[in-house]
């Protein structure tokens, strides 16, 4: 009886094994535009869901869920629309969008969907599912902010000292050197892992700043999500979302990691395009409402991890429009980040790089952050760049006499010396310690210890 009944469900275990898993689909009935309307079970169809449009047999388009209207879904597509018509298959993914990283992605470059680009064949799956969508670690848990981080960067070192778990802003307008001073943090930073994702990138440089700005030394510890301007919105959108989940695996591990995303501006654009083709109504700017709650829901993702698990050092770049750093999206990256960075381009076209305006740059850590016994340094410091900035159009006029003031003579005869320790070759580090003492040297204020 035992050896009938374990031949039965054998047999029984066979036939479930051979059962086809059960495919819910819908079928296109419109496209407008962007947009793909769809007729099918909305009931299991939710929003940011995933649909695979059959155009052909073994070809597919990958779409998103993005809205419903009366009866019928709304979805956007991954690509191209060629060969959509009505009555195609929309099979409904179960599965939660999603990736599943291994330590092994170091070193990969991928496109928003996580697929390699490099040419160095296809990515290990690990075991977890890790969403490109998530909540940010609960407000009570978090770990608050490490101990200062190495850049080697002089500027950012001493006078915007950045803590492990930190989110600063990148703030600066087109062809300033951003995508240089993330390369430059990426090579020089003290971190375990850099994720990097380049969002709305020129494809034209996409070789440049793996080759010549990242290089072999900088490309070995980082990953890099590559989502070129003339890619669709979801996907730029995506790409930024998956720099984050990669972020949050490598946290998850313990590792101290550096996200650095350029730009969270063509982000907010790519979201813009989206809101608007559903139909939202554009507000600052064309910006849709959404624009404004998505920014927050992926920002306040980077930062300290819980007890037990790394942190993530975030930097976001924001593209201002027409150098204006007042723009909306400038505005409210500003106030959900722990600080900015501003880039001038006035700077650039003098020849000083990195050109960082450090009298309108700050980070919200310091002075707790700074070393005290150099604090006095970078006070100091500061006070001569801004009291030559300040007197800058009579100096160059030659309208300024010497004598007329000790303070401003000082800043004269300092002036060179604090320009030339500002500007920094990307090939060249200069760790925390060496750039506080440097500065030190400069406004001659004799330190102990350090």
């Amino acid at each position: 009886m035992d050896q009938s009944t374990s031949k039965a469900s054998e047999a029984l275990l066979a036939m479930l094994d051979n059962i086809t898993p059960q495919q819910i689909f819908g079928r296109v009935v419109a496209v407008r535009g962007l947009l793909i309307e769809i007729a099918g079970p909305i009931s299991v169809m939710m929003l940011g869901g995933r649909l695979d449009i059959e155009t052909a047999p073994g070809t597919i388009i990958s779409c998103e869920i993005v809205g419903f209207e009366k009866n019928h879904v709304l979805a956007m597509p991954f690509g191209t629309l060629d060969g959509v018509r009505r009555g195609c298959r929309a099979i409904v993914m179960s599965e939660r969008p999603g990736i599943r990283p291994t330590p092994a992605w170091l070193g990969r470059v991928m496109n928003a969907a996580g697929e390699p680009i490099d040419g160095k064949g296809p990515l290990p799956q690990g075991p977890l599912l890790y969403p490109y969508r998530a909540a940010p670690p609960p407000a009570h848990k978090r770990q608050r902010v490490g101990e200062p981080m190495d850049l080697g960067i002089r500027c950012l070192n001493t006078f915007l000292t950045t803590c492990r778990g930190q989110r600063m802003g990148i703030f600066a307008g087109s062809g300033v050197g951003k995508s240089v001073l993330l390369s430059m943090l990426a090579r020089n930073a003290k971190t375990d892992v850099s994720v990097i994702g380049l969002v709305g990138e020129r494809g034209r440089e996409v070789q440049e700043f793996l080759q010549d700005d990242l290089g072999v030394e900088g490309l070995a510890k980082s990953i890099v999500v590559v989502a070129t301007s003339d890619e669709p919105s979801l996907m730029r959108k995506q790409a930024a979302y998956l720099t984050m989940a990669l972020s949050e695996y490598f946290r998850d591990l313990g590792c101290e990691v550096l996200c650095m995303m350029d730009s969270v501006t063509r982000f907010a654009m790519a979201q813009r395009d989206v809101g608007l083709a559903t139909g939202e109504p554009p507000t600052t700017k064309g910006y849709t409402p959404t624009v404004f709650s998505e920014l927050p829901s992926l920002l306040e993702r980077a930062g300290p991890g819980v007890e037990g698990a790394g942190n993530i050092t975030a930097f976001f770049t924001v593209l201002v429009d027409g150098d204006d750093h007042n723009e909306p999206i400038a505005d409210a990256v500003r106030g959900i980040l722990d600080g900015h960075v501003v880039m001038e381009r006035k700077i650039a076209e003098r020849g000083r790089y990195p050109a960082v305006n450090v009298l309108k740059s700050i980070s919200r850590t310091m002075p707790r952050s700074c070393d005290p016994v150099y604090w006095p340094s970078v006070q100091r410091a500061r006070g001569l760049l801004a009291t030559y900035a300040d007197m800058e159009e009579l100096i160059r006029l030659g309208a300024y006499r010497k004598g007329s003031s000790a303070e401003v003579d000082e800043s004269i005869e300092l002036n060179p010396q604090l320009e030339s320790f500002l500007s920094q070759g990307k090939e060249e580090s200069t760790s925390l310690y060496d750039s506080y003492s440097r500065l030190a040297d400069i406004v001659s204020i004799q330190q102990n210890g350090g």
